[in-house]
């Protein structure tokens, strides 16, 4: 009884400790996980059975200790072993007088050796009913009444008989390893013989009440199985592109290597890693999948599965735009036309032009127009492009053709005459006043260089043409070797029309002079 009681204390103390520890800050614990073993320590109380038919005599106040050993398979089913120790403390005697039945005090001690299942259900709380059924031996010393001598003394012989109990339990976590069994309540059974004992065994219905701590060892909680998700870039893509897989597990045992398979039904893959490329030449328009698997394992939670889809679009045609430059040119001129064109999917590009009048050369991302013999008025240019999969696309460009206008013919231009009337000695010298006329005239042939001077000397009455021609002679001297023209800019003619003078013309390129000259 002191065994028990300092048990029961124990118990007591733990249970109201560990709360408490938990109530000041310290960590809480998780208790959805399965123990591989649960080993209970505590204090076994059941009830009385009788062993003797034909007196009725029999044990009564069976307190003790149990323990059991619980070895489980998986977070439902164990096995258990279970051993009991329990000492009897008095008697009942149900015999005949006016005092029957008699409790009196008595000493004897009952063990008990069992075996069998356990299921238990468990979940994230702390909270863990389970229901069990053992079968064994029950093994009962003799019982003697205290304070008596004589054969009389032991009314109850020494047995061995078959025994089993079937009942319910709730044990409660107080810490990962630790929990309370608040009550374990089950009905027990014996088949203790009649006196004799070597009778037949008769029933014995009894109930046995416990309580106490179990220890648990291990942890057999089956891991998470393995997730798989796969995701794909670009999902919507053109044959030849690139397709960019990645699979992402979750749930992987960090001890063991991972393998990933690939398979797709589009295409083709080559990978052993969590990422994959797709390649997608040669691909139709359409729907496709890519499969990933990753492997740590025989078992189905070591494995895990996952598919995504993409789509090849229908390939796109290549686009152009063209311009011409200029937009407007004369008649006969050329234009450059510039086509802009690409291809979404880089294919290779052919280039053609044609146009509604002119002619217009050229394979590449320009061509010339050109515009002879075509009439005024607008051009249309067409601008064609084609791809390697023989998509093609067009765009259009205008030129206008403009009639030049006709260009005025260049004229002559009289400039600065020299006056030989002030010299009637030298009728024929070209005097300062007239070298100051002549430089002016050699600035305006150094600006133009493509025309040309005619000077026509003349000559007064009474005087003779040779004398006009002397007059032109000497202002071409002076203009040649002072002033450095060509002489072969410069004509001279003779003419009677302005007396002892020196008239000069400017002739532009083009011009025709109509004056007298010889």
């Amino acid at each position: 009884m002191k065994f028990c009681t300092r048990m029961l204390a124990t118990i007591a103390t733990v249970a109201l400790t560990v709360p408490m520890l938990h109530a000041q800050g310290a960590p809480q614990r998780n208790y959805n996980y399965t123990p591989r073993v649960e080993l209970f320590l505590g204090y076994t109380h059941f009830g009385t059975w009788s062993t003797n038919a034909a007196t009725g005599n029999r044990m009564v106040g069976l307190n003790g200790g149990s323990t059991s050993l619980a070895f489980n398979f998986n977070r439902y089913l164990g096995l258990v072993a279970d051993f009991g120790g329990y000492d009897d403390s008095q008697l009942q005697l149900n015999g005949t007088g006016a005092n029957q039945p008699l409790v009196v005090g008595a000493s004897g001690t009952a063990y008990t050796y069992m075996g069998g299942p356990r299921l238990s259900y468990r979940n994230s709380t702390r909270f863990t009913p389970f229901a069990q059924a053992l079968f064994g031996d029950v093994h009962a010393t003799a019982v003697t009444i205290s304070n008596c001598t004589g054969s009389a003394c032991t009314p109850l012989p020494a047995q061995d008989a078959f025994a089993m109990t079937a009942g319910a339990g709730l044990d409660i976590g107080l810490t990962r390893h630790i929990s309370l069994r608040a009550v374990q309540a089950e009905y027990m059974m014996t088949r203790f013989a009649a006196l004799p004992a070597t009778g037949p065994g008769t029933t014995q219905n009894d109930l046995r009440l416990s309580t106490g701590l179990v220890f648990r060892f291990g942890d057999i909680t089956p891991p998470a199985p393995l997730v798989l998700a796969c995701s794909i870039q670009p999902a919507i893509a053109f044959a030849g592109d690139p397709l960019t897989v990645t699979a992402t597990a979750t749930n992987l045992n960090p001890k063991r290597k991972a393998v990933y398979n690939w398979g797709t039904n589009g295409g083709s893959v080559s990978s052993e890693n969590a990422t994959t490329i797709v390649s997608t030449t040669g691909l139709a328009p359409g729907n496709y999948a890519v499969n990933a698997q990753v492997s740590q394992g025989s078992h189905a939670a070591q494995q895990a599965n996952c598919t995504v889809g993409f789509t090849i679009q229908e390939p796109a045609p290549p686009t152009i735009a063209c311009s011409a430059n200029p937009a407007a040119v004369n008649s006969g001129d050329s234009a450059t036309i510039t086509s802009q064109a690409n291809s979404p999917q880089n294919h290779t590009l052919t280039y053609s032009y044609s146009a509604t009048a002119g002619t217009v050369t050229g394979t590449t991302a320009t061509a010339t127009l050109a515009t002879s013999g075509a009439p005024p008025g607008t051009i249309t240019v067409t601008c064609n492009v084609v791809d390697d999969l023989g998509k093609s696309a067009a765009s259009t460009t205008a030129v206008t053709v403009m009639v030049p206008l006709p260009v005025a013919a260049p004229q002559t231009s009289d400039l600065c005459s020299i006056s030989f009337d002030r010299d009637r000695k030298r009728p024929t010298r070209v005097d300062n006043e007239a070298k100051g006329c002549l430089d002016d005239i050699a600035l305006t042939l150094q600006h133009d260089s493509t025309a040309r001077l005619v000077i026509v000397g003349n000559y007064a009455e009474g005087e003779k043409p040779e004398d006009g021609a002397d007059r032109g002679k000497n202002v071409r001297k002076y203009l040649t070797d002072e002033k450095g023209i060509d002489d072969a800019r410069i004509e001279l003619g003779t003419g009677s029309n302005s007396g002892r003078t020196a008239s000069n013309v400017l002739v532009p390129a083009g011009a025709t002079y109509a004056g007298d000259s010889k």
